[in-house]
């Protein structure tokens, strides 16, 4: 069975590489490996060496840290809104939706954000 902290730094991983558009095969040849060793890596079933976290890390433009960002909270299985699952960065939907979202001008983004909020208030 994976260690926690395993999946953690492999979702860490899955998520930024999606926020930056990457697929694994690209992460894959920047770093020197196979990309089914990325899909383990970002499955939890291999854990990643602390050079290897480097490399990825370095590909990937981001401090070695970030993959331990929000670890202690995890265990948690939703935020303070009730609808919202803890890892909610951690689903290519939502990432897409954010990726979407800034790509919009900042006038029309804010009049998209105030219409999202007046629709979940009715929902």
């Amino acid at each position: 069975m994976a260690h926690p902290v395993d999946v953690h730094v492999g979702k860490r991983i899955r998520h930024r590489r999606w926020l930056v558009g990457m697929t694994q095969q690209q992460l894959a040849e920047k770093v020197g490996i196979k990309f089914q060793q990325i899909q383990k890596y970002e499955t939890g079933a291999n854990r990643v060496s602390a050079s290897r976290l480097w490399d990825i890390a370095d590909s990937l433009e981001v401090p070695v840290s970030f993959f331990f960002e929000g670890i202690e909270a995890e265990s948690a299985e939703t935020t303070k809104s009730e609808n919202v699952p803890a890892d909610i960065m951690g689903d290519k939907e939502a990432l897409d939706l954010v990726r979407s979202y800034y790509a919009i001008p900042e006038n029309q983004r804010r009049r998209l954000f105030e219409l999202a909020r007046v629709l979940s208030d009715v929902a």
